[in-house]
């Protein structure tokens, strides 16, 4: 089986839907069945995606489009490039990383997107206007020009199911983000002039559904109040986005500078490395489709501090500390942190649905279905396909 992943994107460093599909890349790669996996990425993108393969596998081929990085290229190759390339490399499935616009009857296989959230309905502060118009025009043309849709998460499926009952039932399944252990270690720090000092840990793009802001608030509380060491930093690992200048604003007028690290472009090995040496994780989203540094940290048994919200509780289980977001966030997050830091001892978490293994073969059974009845797609759904334990909530 010949599968094309798409996932031109926009930022050269590697993002959540970046690190989702070299993930995806890798799982398949476990399996037999699958012949040559061509990954198609912006020539901007290309090294860091290099550098997210350590080993090599002959049937990975990793392609730099032809385009260039402003939204109407990228959107213009989706729609009027990507069935070439397909054509030109036999592929039996064309997987779309996250949606983008997509011309159905251009290809002669079937397609799949990831759907990771519900974004540009859920939260449009996000992308601004008028840019979340068109991000919600492009969801709503891919969702319903791709022949499956796998939902990162049954929190992700319920939010289409709302917008889109009908193309849900169709053709939408859950299948969640491979997450398994990283790559070893790095020996050395990312985290500048580190010494050995204690630090709490954010993973978190600029945006506005990741609450930095919230998370800096809530290690100055800790500060303050002398439940953190006075050398503890903040080191929060995300692309800058919208929320850049506010999070700088932020850390200039409370004279933060020496204490919170803006880190981004690291490495996996460099991540690794900040999961393994925090305190502990940090992550005040308000809303989220899956909630990937919460299972990341749950993989390193790091204590987890988090929102109430819908993907958490479902990735996160039992297992992580809990912090409502209303009516006053802060306390809340202040409470979770002070019992996080209390208990030293971190007891395993359960990670085995995300596992290569398990995400590798609910690909492979979607894929396989879609492949078989192809002539039938569309006409019946999908979702029973997906063992239990990828659909199951925690």
């Amino acid at each position: 089986m010949k599968i094309l992943m798409a996932a031109v994107a926009a930022s050269e460093h590697m993002s959540g839907v970046s690190r989702h599909a070299a993930n995806a890349v890798r799982c398949l790669l476990t399996r037999s069945e699958i012949s040559a996996v061509h990954l198609v990425v912006g020539p901007w993108q290309y090294e860091a995606f290099q550098d997210a393969f350590a080993r090599a596998d002959s049937r990975l081929k990793i392609h730099q489009a032809e385009v260039r990085c402003s939204v109407l290229s990228r959107n213009l190759w989706y729609y009027n490039e990507l069935p070439g390339l397909a054509a030109k490399f036999e592929a039996d499935i064309v997987h779309l990383a996250f949606p983008s616009p997509l011309k159905q009857k251009a290809f002669r296989c079937p397609t799949v997107v990831t759907l990771h959230d519900y974004y540009p309905y859920d939260i449009p502060s996000n992308f601004g206007f008028p840019k979340m118009l068109f991000n919600r025009m492009v969801l709503k043309q891919c969702l319903r020009a791709v022949d499956s849709i796998a939902c990162v998460s049954e929190s992700t499926l319920r939010r289409l199911e709302i917008y889109e009952p009908q193309i849900a039932r169709q053709k939408a399944v859950t299948i969640y983000n491979c997450v398994d252990p990283g790559p070893a270690m790095a020996i050395g720090s990312p985290v500048p002039n580190w010494n050995g000092e204690s630090f709490l840990l954010c993973v978190a793009q600029h945006r506005r559904n990741k609450n930095i802001i919230l998370a800096m608030q809530v290690f100055q509380h800790l500060y303050r109040h002398g439940d953190i060491g006075s050398d503890t930093r903040l080191v929060i690992v995300g692309i800058e986005g919208p929320e850049t200048a506010k999070i700088q604003r932020f850390i200039k007028a409370n004279d933060l500078a020496d204490r919170v690290v803006l880190l981004q472009g690291i490495g996996n090995a460099e991540l690794e490395w900040c999961y393994g040496h925090c305190e502990l994780l940090l992550a005040s989203s308000s809303i989220e489709g899956f909630g990937l540094p919460v299972v990341e940290a749950m993989f390193h048994h790091c204590q987890v501090v988090c929102s109430d919200i819908p993907a958490f509780r479902e990735v996160g289980g039992s297992y992580c500390h809990y912090a409502s977001l209303s009516p006053y966030p802060e306390d809340s997050f202040v409470a979770a942190a002070r019992n996080a830091l209390k208990h030293l001892k971190v007891r395993a978490g359960s990670t085995e649905r995300f596992s290569g293994s398990r995400i590798a073969e609910a690909y492979l059974q979607l894929y396989t279905h879609l492949l078989h009845n192809s002539s039938a797609i569309g006409n019946r759904s999908h979702r029973k396909l997906i063992p239990s334990l990828e659909r199951g909530r925690s």
